[in-house]
């Protein structure tokens, strides 16, 4: 008997209508689709979930700014991003919109429970707001916000969650992976933000709780959360019996909406039998994949809300990093954010169309679709090859044309095409004899198993450089064994190594596809039908894809019809799409017809938000991140003073030689903040051959800096080290990125290695302590 397959349910984030997808919200969908085809074809029942967030104060004014009512904007963006996730082939099983009746039913539903639980409260929030930026933030009256004006105190009725209950249950399900938070940076990060500032507690003398895990925490660093609005109206009622306990009409708070759609998709809320069902049968989630810059909000608020309604929470959540457009954060104001539909549109020219012919695949239709679905595959390569998943990556039309004349063009496709004309030429058009292929793959070593790991783990760069080295093999071995020559032959030792290497070539391609399917699922499933095996998308349904084994493919298999899979692009393509995007008036939609002056992006500090949860200042505060949902790669940051460029800072001069530097008086040098701090993610900034980024945790929180110092360190050999930072260097911004903080080292010279101030991980030393 067939064992019952095993579920998986995955989640992108519902993207904010505030703005036109572009390819940092395609990066997101092609790596979920990507994941939703490798379970399928492991035979896991799937379902893949994406959607948009169409709720919120911001959504309200920008619809205004229009002309239109907000549901009308919301149809027309939420419109784009479904045609061009339908127009890239993705395989997503649903399109949830919070503006939908279903998801209505399902926030209220569990609006009511909390509240019926007594888990939400009536009560008022006052804080500063910031008119110009339409945010609240962190300071007294008259603080200066980031617009240089100074705020305004605004006093609003809220219903509040008590998240601050669940503090130490956060804590314990995050430390013990029940609650599995990848990377380990964003874990940490989430963790830091949770146990609060505990060096700053203990240096103060305040008591602190231990976690089960045997961690120190901050008790009360996590505070109750506003879920309800009452100065705007677009959004979903606040339901009764609530509803009746407040003067003003309330709708319910953005994230608590928009968190929401994870279920009601999958049909809480609904007392439909079917509903239950399919809710009874898919949740939890298995994966919620998100964006770096909305983890809290994933890893605090919903597990919270769910622990507070009885509800199961999610396995898995995992967090992307941002997605760079010439070493600089795409953003609408700086007229850099690279829409997905300039790549589609030029890429596909590589894919001429054929001569007309009678049937339907030779329409203008079809084949633009096939032409879309190219480029889909070429970004979906490059994006999945060139950033490594979790950490910040960088995009440009070059990189991405360099990239697929190599490995795409010359690559994979060259190997299918001069593999398989020579076995047409030589062979009838059909699979040679094995001869002394059946026992060993040309690469000699196990590449299913290793890329089967990698795709486990969710490392796709990983997976396609093993790919590409099996690839190199399989070249290596047919230019080693001229099979040109080979068959020119009369020789029948010359012919039975012919059959060899050409079978050993095909056998590797088929592999090689089978592998590729979940990253190039159009490419590959014209290898497929080229090698005679019929319909891709049909073997991976029917587990062909699953089990591979070398020697699979079937001598005598004939091959299908031959023809180019990748043409050589020409680099002139770079600027064909830089005019594409440059010829594109700034408001020539509907969707770009948003005031300029508000915000793209919102986050806790949001009016649309609420109060802050915890004591903890924010990195930036007043900076907007991504908003709600979504995959947006831009961050408006508040302007900061210069400060020195990061990197090694010299505490030693010459040995030679005394010190000529100025005397400072004590009360300068105890303005210096040098903490403790952990270097958790070390890696290489593309086109800075000096620079390295760090990201490190100094307990409350956790930092990027960038540093000098590649010429003298790896990345591998920092990650997990104690170092000192200087803790209150204003933040400056360099390639494109925020550096905020400067490493504390020594050397003995110019030009000679800085030796960095560590301290032993055996040290009983929490990190942020200040160092004195």
């Amino acid at each position: 008997m067939p064992a019952t397959p095993q579920k998986f349910y995955l989640t992108t984030p519902i993207y904010y209508v505030n703005a036109r997808p572009h390819i940092g919200h395609a990066y997101t969908t092609l790596v979920a689709d990507t994941i939703a085809r490798r379970h399928r074809l492991m035979g896991d029942d799937t379902f893949f979930l994406t959607g948009t967030d169409e709720h919120g104060q911001k959504i309200e004014r920008s619809a205004a700014a229009a002309g239109i009512p907000p549901q009308a904007f919301a149809d027309e963006v939420s419109a784009a991003f479904r045609t061009l996730w339908d127009r890239m082939g993705l395989t997503y099983n649903d399109y949830i919109r919070t503006t939908d009746p279903r998801h209505k039913q399902g926030a209220q539903k569990l609006f009511a429970d909390l509240h019926a639980r007594g888990q939400i409260y009536l009560s008022s929030y006052t804080g500063q707001y910031s008119i110009g930026e339409e945010m609240f933030i962190e300071g007294p009256p008259g603080t200066i916000g980031p617009d240089g004006r100074p705020t305004e105190t605004v006093t609003e009725e809220n219903f509040f969650f008590k998240l601050s209950e669940y503090q130490e249950k956060l804590l314990d399900l995050i430390e013990s992976d029940t609650l599995h938070i990848q990377p380990e940076s964003r874990k940490n990060e989430v963790l830091s933000f949770l146990r609060g500032n505990v060096a700053e507690a203990t240096e103060a003398g305040e008591v602190l709780a231990i976690s089960a895990s045997g961690k120190a925490y901050v008790p009360g660093a996590l505070r109750d959360l506003s879920v309800s609005r009452s100065s705007f109206t677009w959004g979903i009622p606040v339901p009764e019996p609530a509803a009746s306990e407040t003067q003003e009409k309330h709708v319910i708070y953005v994230w608590l909406d928009a968190l929401a759609n994870y279920m009601t998709a999958m049909g809480y809320g609904s007392e439909a039998p079917e509903d239950i069902a399919k809710f009874e049968k898919y949740w939890p989630a298995d994966l919620h994949l998100v964006g770096k810059e909305i983890i809290r909000f994933h890893c605090v608020y919903w597990p919270a809300f769910l622990l507070a309604a009885n509800l199961p929470l999610p396995k898995a959540v995992t967090a992307h990093g941002w997605l760079l457009f010439d070493d600089s954060k795409m953003s609408k104001s700086k007229g850099n954010i690279v829409r997905t539909e300039t790549i589609l549109d030029a890429f596909g020219t590589l894919l001429p169309k054929p001569l007309d012919g009678p049937g339907p695949e030779f329409s203008d239709e079809h084949w633009k679709h096939e032409q879309d679905l190219f480029a889909t595959d070429i970004l979906r390569y490059f994006l999945l090859r060139e950033i490594p998943f979790g950490q910040d990556g960088s995009f440009s039309f070059k990189a991405m044309i360099t990239r697929y004349n190599a490995d795409l063009a010359n690559g994979y496709g060259n190997l299918v095409s001069r593999t398989l004309a020579m076995i047409k030429s030589n062979f009838d058009g059909a699979i040679p004899g094995k001869g002394d292929a059946a026992q060993n793959d040309p690469s000699g070593w196990d590449v299913i198993d290793q890329v089967h790991k990698k795709f486990e783990r969710y490392d796709f760069s990983g997976a396609t450089q093993d790919l590409w080295f099996f690839l190199g093999a399989v070249d290596g071995l047919i230019s080693s064994a001229a099979p040109w020559k080979l068959a020119k032959s009369e020789d029948p030792t010359d012919k039975l190594k012919l059959e060899t290497v050409l079978y050993a070539a095909s056998e590797s391609i088929r592999v090689l596809t089978a592998l590729l399917y979940p990253i190039l699922p159009n490419a590959t499933a014209k290898v497929w039908l080229q090698l005679g095996l019929g319909d891709i998308e049909q073997a991976a349904a029917n587990g062909k894809l699953k089990d591979l084994k070398w020697g699979g493919l079937q001598p005598g298999t004939k091959l299908g019809p031959l023809g180019p899979i990748f043409p050589r692009a020409d680099k002139g393509l770079a600027q064909i799409m830089t005019d594409i995007e440059a010829s594109k008036a700034p408001k020539s939609t509907l969707i770009d017809e948003l005031n300029p002056t508000l915000p793209e992006h919102h986050d806790s500090n949001d009016p649309a938000a609420g109060p802050r949860t915890a004591t903890l200042a924010e990195p930036n505060p007043g900076a907007f991140v991504a908003g709600s949902h979504a995959v947006t790669t831009e961050r408006l940051h508040t302007s900061h003073t210069d400060a020195p460029a990061s990197g090694p800072f010299v505490a030693a001069a010459l040995a030679t030689a005394t010190p000529d530097t100025p005397q400072i008086a004590i009360d300068d040098f105890v303005k210096i903040d040098l903490r403790v701090a952990k270097i958790t993610i070390a890696e290489r900034i593309p086109k800075a051959d000096k620079l390295l980024r760090l990201e490190v945790d100094l307990g409350y929180e956790q930092r990027q800096i960038l540093s000098g110092i590649a010429e003298w360190y790896t990345p591998e050999e920092l990650i997990g080290r104690r170092i000192v930072i200087i803790a209150n260097l204003a933040p400056r911004k360099m390639r494109g990125l925020e550096s905020h903080g400067m490493l504390l080292a020594a050397s003995s010279g110019d030009n000679t290695k800085p030796v960095l101030t560590t301290f032993p991980d055996t040290e009983d030393l929490a990190l942020g302590s200040r160092v004195r």
